[in-house]
């Protein structure tokens, strides 16, 4: 009996993959070609070649990978066993004393094999790959400027350079405003030699200027070093504040360890971490939804698709990745203005999932 469960899981499993496989690789592979067909429009701008483009593309192969996963999970495993319900087979197990649910549990199960591969790409390969990816675009928008994962945003302004550990969203009445973490600015003489060194907590531009936070001051002469500090300093820098902003990873590819030390500054500043804190959530509960997710599309597979054919099958897929979507997004919208925490906002969505499959389960099993 062992053996023939195991033959049946592997009949599930193998089914469900290989399906799921497929629809990966086209969705993934469709959004590359668009991509590299809008990055090639813009060859021949500031030095933009197709070497650069086609990098461009490559590098944030792992975090497309990333996003579409749950979207493939889905419509891969409607498909997985929508084909065995089409061929008979699935009738067949549920006549032969197998449950919806452990049938479910085999889809899901191939499904939580994946996703422990599929997290640590989007925490190692896709966060690095966007960084790189950004550094491209950055030198095609503003020679001026570069990045380095490490060291974090360098620029030129004059007769200074400006290097910023931490390139910062910050939400100010409901916007978005960029804001630079331990700031320091380099004053250089015209041989070259370093005659001012400013450090700063933070910097940010009002809309009409920039202010230094923070900030203590180094300056060297003929007599030797002097230092000063100040809460506030008017800061005269030609730095576009909208060509910084292009320059900001945006929260969604940044890996957790990164949201976590971005919500740490915003909260010992007295910021609300805002968009950081969602983000962390909602990638630390990623593996909860997808299988969550799997499992809730799964009854489909039992009753509608098994006479329905292969397009029905997508266009339900697709239907309910998209529907999930917007419930969370909306869901989690509708906590954040009325200032729910970020981990139950977006736990919520996931436990509504899990509910309606629940309900499911424990009437048809």
């Amino acid at each position: 009996m062992r053996l023939a469960i195991k033959r049946v899981d592997r009949l599930v499993g193998m089914t469900v993959l290989g399906s799921l496989l497929t629809t990966w690789l086209v969705l993934t592979g469709f959004d590359v070609v668009t991509q590299l067909l809008r990055q090639l429009g813009f060859v021949g701008r500031n030095g933009y070649t197709t070497f650069d483009a086609v990098s461009y593309v490559l590098v944030t192969v792992p975090r497309r990978l990333y996003e579409y996963f749950i979207f493939a999970a889905v419509i891969g495993g409607l498909m997985g066993l929508g084909s065995l319900a089409g061929n008979g087979e699935l009738t067949a197990l549920r006549a032969a004393g197998m449950s919806r649910l452990r049938i479910a549990g085999s889809a899901a199960g191939v499904v939580a094999v994946l996703i422990v591969g599929v997290t640590l790409l989007g925490e190692t390969a896709a966060p690095w790959g966007d960084q790189k990816a950004q550094a491209i675009q950055l030198r095609m928008k503003a020679n001026h400027l570069g990045l380095s994962g490490n060291t974090g945003l360098w620029a030129k302004d004059g007769n200074r350079i400006v290097n910023a550990k931490a390139t910062l969203i910050k939400q100010v009445q409901g916007h978005n405003v960029v804001q630079l973490a331990d700031v320091r600015v380099f004053t250089l003489t015209p041989d070259g030699q370093v005659s001012r060194f400013d450090w700063a907590q933070s910097a940010q531009n009002d809309g009409r200027q920039w202010v230094l936070e923070g900030v203590r001051t180094t300056t060297v002469d003929a007599k030797g070093t002097h230092t000063s500090t100040q809460a506030h300093e008017r800061w005269d820098s030609r730095l576009n504040p909208r060509v910084l902003e292009q320059s900001v990873i945006q929260p969604q590819y940044l890996p957790m360890r990164d949201l976590y030390r971005n919500m740490g500054y915003l909260e010992r500043n007295g910021q609300n971490p805002g968009i950081y804190a969602v983000t962390f959530w909602g990638r630390v509960l990623y593996p909860l939804n997808a299988l969550v997710l799997v499992l809730c599309a799964m009854p489909f597979a039992f009753g509608a698709l098994r006479s329905g054919g292969l397009g029905k099958r997508i266009f339900v897929g697709i239907l309910l990745a998209i529907g999930w979507y917007f419930l969370q997004k909306a869901l989690v919208n509708f906590a954040t203005i009325y200032g729910v925490p970020p981990l139950p906002a977006n736990l919520l969505p996931a436990c509504v999932l899990a509910l309606g499959a629940w309900l499911y389960f424990r009437r048809r099993n």
